[in-house]
């Protein structure tokens, strides 16, 4: 293949994909502008103002989605913040302790087989 035949094809491609890149741009829009409107006439029943919504975008817990997907891993909490957590079990005889996350120590495993409870094993 010679490198002007390449490049034609290459260039063939590319405007292909503008092509397609504007169709799905509009199917888009054109697939929003209902979901907006039913939007609109919702918020006007309800007396919902925009700034109400700007704030329910903002709390904390609410799961939202951004107007722009992006690939961009979610930032993560530093290692080193987690605090750690009081005990909830102590076993009488070796003062072990369990939070009561996780996997149940041997000594709590143990001590169910036998019939007692943790209740028992509680601080």
């Amino acid at each position: 293949m010679t490198q002007q035949n390449y490049a034609n094809q290459q260039a063939k491609i590319q405007k292909e994909i503008e092509r397609l890149n504007k169709q799905a741009q509009l199917l888009q829009s054109k697939q929003r502008k209902p979901v907006i409107s039913s939007i609109l006439r919702s918020m006007k029943e309800y007396g919902i103002t925009p700034e109400e919504i700007s704030a329910a975008f903002g709390k904390p817990g609410t799961k939202t989605r951004q107007a722009a997907p992006s690939k961009a891993p979610k930032p993560t909490k530093a290692s080193g913040t987690k605090k750690p957590v009081a005990p909830k079990y102590r076993h009488p005889d070796t003062s072990a302790t369990w939070t009561g996350r996780g996997k149940a120590p041997l000594w709590i495993v143990e001590a169910e087989k036998n019939g007692q409870t943790r209740q028992q094993f509680l601080i």
